[in-house]
């Protein structure tokens, strides 16, 4: 074992850093990514000092690999994920605030309404036909919707 350790060269680093990478595409998280990198620099940097013994080495792809979780860590606290989309699968939601004319009645507090070319179960107060409703909500599959004013 000890030999092996001695003659741990670059691109047995490079390696590592490639199948640790690759490992991170078939697993899930973002957590073998950074020793992959760390992997890959001490490969690269045996590349420019050769001569680095094989505890140095470790020491070196240690380093990189806690030193980058740390970094990426605190990264990602302070910059949190920005939600392009924060309706998205969640269809009804996407429909609050926009207003609608019912072609249909509501009827003891439920109605149809056609919407984007599909039809939607809403509730609400009894309404005529031509009234102008605006959605305010949504429960599930049904929309929540009041006359606009």
């Amino acid at each position: 074992m000890n030999s092996l350790l001695q003659t741990l060269g670059p691109w047995h680093w490079l390696l590592l850093g490639m199948v640790l990478l690759i490992a991170e595409t078939l697993l899930p998280g973002t957590f073998l990514v950074w020793f992959g990198v760390g992997a890959a620099v001490t490969g690269g940097l045996l590349l420019l000092v050769p001569t680095l013994v094989w505890q140095a080495q470790w020491v070196v792809f240690a380093a990189l690999s806690l030193g980058s979780v740390v970094v990426w860590r605190r990264y990602r606290k302070s910059h949190p994920d920005r939600d392009d989309h924060p309706t998205l699968n969640r269809r009804g939601h996407s429909y609050e605030g926009r207003r609608f004319t019912l072609s249909t009645p509501i009827i003891d507090g439920v109605g149809k309404l056609p919407v984007d070319g599909s039809s939607w179960k809403i509730t609400g107060p009894d309404l005529p036909i031509g009234t102008v409703v605006i959605v305010t909500g949504a429960d599930g599959t049904i929309l929540k919707v009041e006359p606009a004013e």
